[in-house]
């Protein structure tokens, strides 16, 4: 349970009072009334007395009263008994004292630490622990965490002291029976002592005469205490004297008393100022405002729907409180017209006599508030307190004692029992009578009803009057006596409420010689509720019980107890106590918080069910606390629901707002119409809130927008393919964000700035981004273009279960112009600097700002349940300045399910539940990392993607292409179309392009261009080669040409883009041609092309614009292409045709291995050229050379040429660095290969490969470079290198007969072979690179392997050639020795000097030399040292002799060579040629 102000003892203490009736004549009553109260009301605040009272027991023991309080109340008459459960106005009552007792505004924060939960009881809870109040645990903070606090509940106690004081007098038991009478006259009646007879008269007649049963009175012998009130202001003080004397003579000094008042004079003392005690006796009840006396009304209400009471009660009861203060006994809201009521609603008078909390006299209000006591001095205060001290030690304790006395003696007479009841065993009342029913009275359920002078009844009365006087010990022993009386006569009624006090004396025995009897006040709860149906004592004893309970620390069968009182007959009680169950929760040694928190919410629901709306949203409010971000969402969505509901009625419609607001933003749980229930009401209480008043557009919280997932693209919607032209892709939102994408596009960026300022990228180049998104760099402001649109693409989402509809939907923004001049028409707030925004225009539906930036509108715009979607918002700045974008403007709507017909009634409700409101855009930055302190703290760069500077006009290009292919064989040759459109107002020049394949396509070079019509429909057919026609000759020399590269290629990947005068005027296009090949590797190519081009203006903040292109290729397989060359095995003086240089066979083999896809039927190969600095292809020497080169599917064909270094008078100083074409045509056409797309393709396939090989080459020099020894073998490596460099490249022309739609259609293409050296074979395919197979690992360190001299290569310095007759024919009869001349021909292959060694001993083990007959020998010298100059050729006369005749191999001479500078361990064998085989015959 909450804390209490008092404690228990005191709060029981109080409970139990004894009671004094007054009756006051008229005159004693005007002369209090000039105080604005009645007598009584007069002495309620010096009820309780300051000292120690004293009383003797029947065993004349001095018994010590401390603290002790009485009440006084005027005697009111009543004829209805009091009834088992509380009337109307009761309740009524209890319901008005909760309602005024509100938590105070400001006060301090109280908090209890429970586990991991700091609940916070501010006493203004709804600001503290409702949902949007979000810093609750900082104010936690600040409060002291060293003690615990406990919550307060005032308006339980209020509750519980008007419960307890409203309850009516009972007959089974006397504790607030009246035990004395205070008889008022004033000392202005002519004759007191005949008013003081009057009244003695007037109370004998109420108690003795039987016509009234209220009030009911202890004992027959009622004390009467006069008392003379003498009003100062008067005077006549000397009467009042002496009448007063008189009185002690009749009545005894300590029967009477004179009590003087009223002595102040408001001339003297106008200043000085007199507290007021009466106040807060009497004002409780006053309700403070028009708010609380609406929730009155609600309050009253539903306590009269929960009761039964008719309507017209309730109406009498409305209309007199919204009268407003008149709070008389006549009119009080509390005292309902009896005549209405038909007799069942009796006046507040009859239920409640001591009308102690604000019920008062017609004119009690009428001096307001503060102007209680206005008569009185402080001295008149001391006076009513010793007056009311004297009464009660003089006059009321002594005869309560004289009472316990006589009843004491009374009962042992009667009995016939020893003398005093402390001996008493149990057979004292064992036997006493069965007691007699009221004639008149049925058999009721509580069992018996005694007469009044039933000795069982004398037992209870002895023990009620000690309990008053606070001797409980005895009071105890009566209580458990009389207790076991009335069971045994089955009296139940009786027997619970002697149960009931025998454990509150029980508990009140100074000592406690005795533990508490729980159980006691358990049976008397359960007779009293089950047994005698009568709750209102139930619930004073629950009260009673649970507070003895918690005093104990027994929070949890206080608990228990609690809960068991709540019933549905009241649902105010009910509340109250579930609360202070919650409270007992939390309060336990191991705080059980969802449980408070859950008994909270029954708490909530049972006052709001009893119209306490107030209550009801602070215990919502306390138990969100706990349910609060924990998972709960059903029950956080139940809480938020309810307090939206109770802020909305309570009119708190922000809170409301507030608390919807969560409901729908939470990830909710709810079922479909649920959610569509909570948002219905949430735009409801929003339109109720914004109402008329719309200065600025509210925050909406639906739908959610994802803003870091905002996309701006900056640049204007291209026009798609029209009928054959496709347009190029560029950007647009529909594209996902790649980051090995934008790194690439910017690598060609800067490429083409770099290109366009003479090779260097400028400190200031920026990549351009069209699109920006959370992954761009969006640290600078973004440019974007003026009369060019921006796109805004923003992700909304819906979190629940029901569509919503979204209207008017456009962008917010603000704009600040350019520091410009302002001219004559610029309005005064759009001058420079000064901020515009169309937020005002979007509120009310103006016309919109168009000349600054124009708006777009989506009127429409559904997001179905639980869905993303994303909305494009546009806008077209039409000035230069800063934009900023804010946010989005909309109307919101609960989106209908279609099901119902649109009627003009149900459209106009539609229009009411849209709300207009905006959310803002506000983007976090990245996460910076950089520095140290950004590493500690979490900090966020800039984003600036929603703040773009708007830049003057700026070109802006188009580009289409025609009959663009999407698929191509390996290296076909195709003629496209492309077109650029200025669809700008400015002109543009610069036109660039770059691409990752810069292989792929080529524009042509202006020298070699062949005139090409440029519409492409007459092109059709046509070759994208130049042709010239020639017949074919079977033993024709290739034609040559010389060309330039610098012709063809450019120096880096970029390509200007020849256009006429390099400038596109606005709106002007052209068209070029475009030769596409196809890619070697076959599979899908994505190719990048990104176009740049410049604004002629210059000095504008952006420098250049860029537009991509990106393209797939499938490139299926054609031809494969093997070419190996070898030195030609003729002696170079027998060759005529090329003087002075050795000829070099060229091998080309050809395989089709296209697997018939997209119907290719056979391929031709038309012609084989040849490009090379140093060599070129001679002729043809392929055997069958009379018919053309067809290939079908998996064929395979193989080509022989001859290949002749480049002739040396045309290395002219012109001629260096020039390429020789050479062409060989299988044909009856000879295409130029060294013209456009030919030789362009050419120059491009070699450049890529060129980089490449060097990348192999430095990665290969690196690792070989450091096995080196002391031998120099770069110089060998080059010498030999130049030996066997050919450097001949292919290129071998192609077409191919497709059928595709019954249509045959020839295409045509080139693949390139680069031969590089003698003896390697080289292919047009690159070779697939194989797995790595797995190394075992080492872990110890190899021996170096010694550097080992490229052998092979040296091999190749020599070239060797013997020649002899094939036969010859000897007589060996005649001459048994023939000897044969042979001449050895050697050639330096190499340009550097060469030692030649030439040994002639046959140590042949060679397999070939071992299968012919090997028995010759050369004669003569047999060996040789020579010295070859560098090209020189060298004849030896070799000498043969055979003993027999036979086939004989002369290949054994063999030859070691090595370059001339070099020691003598690089000897190295030189190659043999095949075998020489010579026929000797026998003549």
């Amino acid at each position: 349970m909450a804390q209490c102000v008092q404690s228990v003892q005191e709060f029981v203490q109080d409970s139990f009072v004894p009671m004094v009736a007054v009756l006051c004549s008229e005159e004693a009553e005007r002369v209090t009334r000039k105080n604005n109260l009645n007598f009584a009301e007069l002495l309620r605040p010096f009820c309780r007395l300051t000292s120690e009272g004293h009383i003797r027991d029947p065993n004349n023991q001095v018994q010590v009263v401390k603290n002790l309080r009485i009440c006084v109340n005027n005697v009111v008459t009543s004829p209805i008994p009091a009834s088992a459960a509380f009337s109307p106005a009761q309740r009524r009552l209890l319901n008005e004292v909760v309602l005024s007792c509100q938590p105070q505004e400001g006060a301090a924060t109280n908090v209890i630490t429970a586990g991991d939960y700091d609940l916070n009881f501010s006493d203004h809870s709804l600001k503290a622990s409702a949902p949007w109040y979000s810093a609750w645990k900082e104010t936690l903070s600040e409060v002291s965490t060293s003690k615990h606090y406990t919550a307060t509940t005032p308006w339980f106690e209020a509750y519980r002291e008007n419960f307890l004081q409203s309850m009516a007098a009972s007959d089974h038991e006397f504790l607030n029976h009246y035990l004395a009478c205070l008889l008022v006259v004033s000392s202005t009646e002519t004759v007191p002592v005949e008013q003081f007879l009057k009244l003695s008269q007037e109370q004998h007649r109420i108690q003795h005469s039987g016509d009234y049963t209220n009030p009911k009175w202890f004992i027959p012998n009622t004390l009467k205490y006069y008392v003379l009130l003498h009003d100062m202001s008067d005077g006549g003080e000397q009467r009042a004297d002496s009448v007063y004397e008189d009185m002690k003579q009749r009545y005894g000094h300590q029967g009477c008393y004179l009590l003087k008042m009223n002595s102040r004079t408001f001339s003297a003392e106008e200043d000085e100022q007199i507290p007021d005690p009466w106040s807060q006796y009497l004002h409780r009840n006053n309700l403070p405002n028009q708010e609380m006396l609406d929730d009155a009304a609600a309050a009253v209400n539903s306590a009269a729907v929960e009761n039964n009471v008719s309507p017209a009660e309730v109406d009498s009861h409305h209309t007199t409180e919204k009268d407003g203060a008149s709070n008389s006994l006549e009119s009080h809201p509390l005292q309902l017209d009896t005549a209405s009521s038909s007799g069942s609603l009796h006046t507040l008078s009859a239920i409640n006599p001591e009308l102690k909390k604000g019920a008062r006299d017609p004119e009690s209000l009428a001096g307001g508030a503060g102007s209680h006591g206005a008569c009185l001095t402080l001295n008149d205060h001391d006076h009513i307190r010793q007056f009311i001290q004297e009464f009660t030690f003089r006059g009321l304790l002594p005869h309560i004692e004289k009472n316990i006395r006589q009843l004491n003696d009374q009962l042992v007479s009667r009995k016939g029992l020893s003398r005093s009841l402390f001996t008493a065993t149990k057979k004292w009342f064992g036997g006493g009578k069965v007691p007699e029913k009221g004639i008149s009275e049925p058999k009721s359920t509580c069992g018996l009803l005694y007469p009044p002078e039933a000795p069982e009844l004398q037992i209870r009365k002895m023990a009620d009057l000690c309990f008053l006087v606070q001797h409980y010990e005895l009071a105890y022993s009566c209580y458990h006596t009389a207790k076991k009386d009335f069971l045994s006569d089955q009296a139940m009624l009786y027997a619970a409420g002697a149960l009931e006090m025998a454990a509150v004396s029980a508990f009140l025995q100074a000592g406690a010689p005795r533990p508490y009897p729980a159980h006691y006040m358990d049976t008397a709860i359960q007779t009293y509720r089950d047994v005698c149906k009568n709750m209102v004592l139930a619930e004073r004893c629950a009260l009673l019980s649970a507070e003895i309970l918690k005093s104990q620390v027994k929070y949890s069968d206080a608990a228990t107890l609690l809960i068991k009182m709540t019933s549905e007959d009241s649902d105010l009680r009910s509340a109250l106590l579930l609360e202070q169950a919650a409270h007992c929760f939390i309060n336990m040694r191991n705080p059980m918080v969802r449980k408070f928190a859950f008994h909270m919410i029954l708490a909530g629901h049972r006052f709001s069910k009893a119209g306490q709306r107030r209550h009801a949203l602070r215990c919502y409010c306390q138990a969100m606390q706990v349910y609060k971000e924990r998972g709960w969402s059903l029950a956080e969505d139940h809480i938020n629901f309810t307090i939206g509901r109770q802020s909305f009625t309570l009119s708190q419609p922000e809170s409301a707002v507030t608390a919807f607001r969560q409901i729908l933003t939470n990830d909710s749980r709810q079922t479909a119409t649920q959610q569509g229930a909570f948002l219905r009401e949430y735009l409801y209480v929003y339109k109720s809130v914004v109402g008329g008043s719309e200065d600025s557009l509210p925050q909406l919280p639906l739908p959610c927008i994802h803003s870091s997932a905002t996309r701006v693209y900056f640049g204007h919607e291209r026009r798609l393919a029209e009928g054959e032209k496709q347009a190029a892709t560029h950007v647009s939102l529909d594209q996902e964000y790649d980051q090995d994408l934008a790194a690439m596009w910017c690598h060609l960026e800067e490429q083409l700035v770099a290109a366009a300022n003479r090779g260097i990228v400028p400190a200031t180049f920026q990549p351009t981004q069209c699109c920006l998104n959370s992954h761009t760099d969006n640290l600078r402001y973004p440019l974007a273009v003026a009369e060019e649109p921006i796109i805004v693409e923003v992700t909304f989402s819906n979190p629940l279960k029901v569509p919503l509809a979204l209207s008017n939907l456009s962008l917010l923004w603000r704009f600040t112009v350019e520091g410009a001049t302002p001219s004559e028409e610029k309005t005064t707030e759009e001058s420079a600097g000064e901020a515009i925004t169309n937020e005002e225009s979007l509120i009310e539906g103006m016309t919109q700002k168009d000349d600054v930036v124009t708006t777009e509108i989506i009127l429409e715009f559904l997001i179905g349940p639980e869905e993303t979607k994303m909305a494009r918002l546009r806008l077209l700045p039409h000035r230069t300045g800063q934009l900023n974008i804010v946010g989005v403007v909309y109307n919101l709507a609960a989106a209908s399910s279609g099901e119902m017909a649109p009627s003009a009634e149900g459209q106009q409700a539609l229009d009411v539940m849209v709300v207009r409101g905006r959310q803002d855009l506000k983007i976090q930055g990245p996460r910076l990392n950089q520095t140290k302190e950004d590493k500690m703290l979490v900090r966020h760069g800039l984003d600036r993607r929603l703040d773009p500077i708007i830049t003057p006009p700026m070109p802006l290009m188009e580009v289409f292409f025609l009959q663009f292919p999407t698929a191509l064989l390996c290296g076909e040759i195709r003629k496209a179309y492309v077109e650029f459109c200025n669809v700008s107002g400015v002109a543009l020049c610069g036109l660039r392009v770059a691409s990752t394949h810069p292989d792929f396509f080529t524009f042509g070079s202006q020298t070699t261009t062949p005139l090409t019509p440029v519409s492409p429909t007459s092109a059709e057919n046509c070759s994208a080669y130049k042709t010239t026609a020639t017949t074919r000759q079977p033993c024709s020399v290739a034609s040559e040409m010389l060309v330039s590269a610098e012709d063809f290629s450019q120096p880096s990947g970029v390509m200007e883009i020849p256009i006429d005068g390099s400038t596109l005027q606005p709106g002007e296009s052209t068209q070029l041609p475009l030769w596409l090949r196809g890619p070697d590797q076959e599979g899908v190519h994505e190719i990048n092309f990104l176009f740049y081009y410049e604004s002629t203006e210059k000095g504008i903040k952006i420098s250049h614009r860029v537009l991509r292109h990106t393209v797939f290729i499938c490139a299926s397989r054609s031809l494969s292409v093997q070419a190996s060359a070898c030195r030609s095995s003729v002696p170079p003086h027998r060759s005529l045709d090329d003087k002075g240089s050795g000829g070099t066979l060229v091998f080309v083999d050809v395989e089709n291995i296209n697997t018939s896809e997209g119907g290719v039927r056979e391929f031709h190969i038309i012609q084989v050229s040849s490009s090379s600095q140093h060599w070129r292809l001679h002729k043809c020497i392929n055997p069958a050379n009379d018919k053309d080169c067809k290939l079908t599917s998996r064929e395979r064909a193989k080509l022989c040429f001859r290949a002749t270094r480049c002739k040396p008078h045309q290395a002219t100083s012109d001629a260096v660095g020039k390429y020789t074409f050479a062409d060989l045509n299988l044909g009856n056409e000879r295409i130029i290969s060294s013209s456009t797309p030919c030789g362009d393709f050419f120059f491009r396939g070699c450049r890529t490969a060129e980089s490449q090989r060097v990348d192999v080459i430095s990665s290969r020099t690196t690792s070989s470079s450091k096995s080196q020894s002391s031998v120099p073998t770069e110089d060998i490596s080059s010498i030999v290198k130049k030996c066997n460099e050919l450097d001949l490249n292919i290129i071998v022309i192609w077409k191919a007969y497709v059928v595709e739609d019954n249509k045959q259609l020839i295409l045509e293409g080139q693949l390139h072979v680069a031969l590089q050296t003698i003896g390697k074979e080289a292919s047009s395919l690159t070779p697939k690179e194989e797995a790595q197979e797995m190394v075992l690992l080492k872990f110890k360190s190899e021996v170096p392997t010694p550097v080992a001299l490229p052998s092979a290569e040296l091999s190749q310095l020599i070239k060797t050639n013997l020649h002899y007759p094939e036969t010859y024919t000897h007589p060996f009869v005649h001459e048994s020795l023939c000897v044969v001349p042979v001449t050895l021909t050697l050639s330096n292959c190499s340009s550097a000097p060469v030692d030649v060694l030439i040994d002639l001993r046959n140590r042949s083990t060679s397999p070939e030399s071992l299968e012919v007959h090997s028995s010759f020998t050369w004669v003569g010298q047999t060996q040789y040292k020579l010295q070859l100059k560098p090209q020189e050729v060298l004849c030896l006369t070799l000498r043969a002799c055979f003993l027999q005749a036979g086939v004989y191999n002369l290949n054994t001479p063999r030859v070691f060579a090595k370059p001339a500078e070099q020691g003598a361990m690089c000897e190295t064998s030189q190659q043999a040629a095949s075998p020489a085989l010579i026929i000797i015959n026998n003549a």
